[in-house]
């Protein structure tokens, strides 16, 4: 079962089980828990979970070291209302859950082999493996997102020579009609005039 935090119209939000009010960054909490929660408007009971987690994002990018450049982020408000606008949105969420998977094995990795060191640091593989920190979260989404728009890109090149083959435009005086069918006369009127005689 989820845990429900209502949000109320001055903004505030409700914890309903621990019957207290809670901040943003509590609810941040909870992500970062892998904690289940549904986020709802007090009135309507409207689902709000996403916006919510829209503006954790936000706030995250406004401080401290933004994930995402604000080319990425043109490229992501550029597919909205796209017709790959899908496409993007699940070749991200992939691409994201393969980045989250790595993260996770390398980890797993990291703590069967120097688990027993002392004040060893999750983040202190970036030093056992000199160039893998170089590869944030952001970095590789947005080279996911350039990769999704190179494919658009070259899918529209095949498109577009693979039809150039075919007239679309007025038929050029090269093109011939059938020498058996003239154009002014059709088969079907022609037929009835045969049965009336």
């Amino acid at each position: 079962m989820a845990r429900v935090i209502k949000k109320y119209p001055n903004r505030r939000l409700y914890d309903t089980e621990t019957s207290a009010y809670i901040t943003l960054a509590e609810v941040k909490q909870f992500v970062l828990a892998h904690e289940n929660f549904l986020v709802q408007d007090a009135r309507s009971g409207e689902d709000l979970t996403r916006s919510i987690l829209l503006q954790i994002i936000l706030e995250e990018e406004s401080g401290g070291v933004p994930m995402f450049s604000s080319d990425m982020l043109a490229n992501v408000i550029r597919y909205y209302g796209h017709s790959m606008q899908g496409l993007m949105g699940s070749y991200l969420e992939r691409s994201i859950g393969a980045f989250h998977e790595a993260q996770k094995k390398f980890q797993e990795q990291s703590s069967a082999l120097y688990g027993a060191v002392p004040n060893f640091r999750p983040d202190a593989w970036a030093q056992l493996v000199p160039g893998a920190a170089n590869i944030p979260m952001g970095d590789f989404l947005e080279k996911s997102a350039s990769s999704v728009i190179s494919m658009q890109e070259e899918l529209r090149k095949q498109a577009m020579q693979m039809f150039s083959a075919f007239p679309y435009a007025a038929p050029s005086a090269t093109a011939q009609p059938a020498a058996d069918k003239p154009e002014s006369e059709p088969v079907a009127p022609r037929a009835k005039t045969r049965r009336g005689k």
